[in-house]
């Protein structure tokens, strides 16, 4: 297990979730509720840690293959949870995996 991965993983995840909550909101023509916002971004955050607590792959598309994937699973299970009520969210938390994977790719040891 290697620290700097699931920090990083985290420390990302963790700054496109507050990127989300901002996108939610202004998609949004009403006032979403604090606990909402908050699982959207903690769903982010669960990204970045599934993310960085997996092996470092060794070509950049193997990387983002699997941050496509793990992004889609993570965050399929805050889409469902929701009443499958914002696509526009769970397409953006499979971009967030594979931006993660990036990120991890090019700055983790």
């Amino acid at each position: 297990m290697n620290k700097d991965r699931i920090l990083i993983g985290l420390g990302t995840g963790a700054i496109l979730g507050v990127f989300c909550i901002i996108g939610a909101q202004l998609r949004t023509t009403g006032q979403l509720e604090t606990l909402y916002l908050f699982s959207f971004w903690f769903n982010r955050v669960l990204i970045g840690l599934v993310i960085g607590l997996s092996s470092k792959c060794f070509t950049l598309n193997k990387a983002l293959v699997r941050g496509v994937i793990l992004g889609a699973i993570v965050s399929f299970a805050f889409y469902s949870s929701t009443g499958f009520a914002d696509p526009v969210g769970f397409v953006a938390g499979i971009f967030y995996g594979i931006i993660i994977e990036f990120v991890l790719y090019k700055f983790a040891k």
